[in-house]
Parts: structure tokens; C-alpha cells; sequence
């Protein structure tokens, strides 16, 4: 079974499983990524492809490098990708919603009591 799907490229499934554990707080600030070594032999994927993935974290000030030293999880990595996707989440999901909604003449508490019965509360 493999660990990635068709629908990303690799190397950005790569940037997201770091960024997945930043979120979910296995990696916390400071603390040292695995080596691209260490990820090709656990991806079975070729070294430039974990690279391009990392270089992605990096240009994004999500981790930084020490030469000689690895690469860690920088300073407000994890309130920075909270806050990305928070956005995403908006533009992905709610504005659309709010959207149909209004096409839909559905008001906000209409919105809410369908939310409510969907989670079961």
C-alpha cells in the first residue's frame, strides 16, 4: 500500500505530512525534522523529490536549516500553518457554502440548525 495518493504531486504530500506533524504537535519548535536520508528510506522516494518538499517548509519560514546540523521546526511554525489552513478552510470550504446558501435563501441560523443536526447536537 502505498503512502501517497494520485491527486498531489509527491513532494507537496511530502510538505504536508511535516506540516500535518507541526499541527498535531509531534514536531515542536526547535526540534530536529528527520534527514532527507532518513525520509528517502522511509518514503521510497528519490532524494530531490524530499528535498523540493523540504525547500517548500523552508521558503515558507515553516523550518529552517542549520548547515552541517539538520533542519528544524521554526519559531511559530505550528500558529503559522493553524492560521494557513484556517484560510484555506475558509476559502475552500465556508465561502462556497455561504455562497450556495444565499442562492439557496437559507439564513445563518438555517445554516446553523443544519450543522447541529449534522453533528448530532
Amino acid at each position: 500500500m502505498s503512502l501517497f495518493h494520485d491527486n498531489k504531486p509527491i513532494f507537496i504530500q511530502i510538505k504536508e505530512k511535516i506540516e500535518d506533524q507541526i499541527v498535531n504537535k509531534q514536531l515542536k519548535e526547535h526540534d530536529q525534522i528527520p534527514s532527507t536520508t532518513q525520509m528517502v528510506h522511509f518514503y521510497k522516494v528519490n532524494h530531490i523529490t524530499i528535498s523540493k518538499g523540504i525547500n517548500l517548509l523552508v521558503d515558507e519560514d515553516i523550518i529552517y536549516k542549520k548547515r552541517g546540523v539538520g533542519m528544524f521546526v521554526a519559531e511559530n511554525a505550528r500558529d503559522k500553518l493553524l492560521q494557513n489552513r484556517r484560510n484555506q478552510f475558509v476559502d475552500t470550504y465556508v465561502s462556497p457554502m455561504i455562497e450556495e446558501a444565499k442562492k439557496l435563501g437559507l439564513t445563518h441560523k438555517d445554516i446553523a440548525d443544519i450543522m447541529k443536526k449534522i453533528e448530532g447536537v
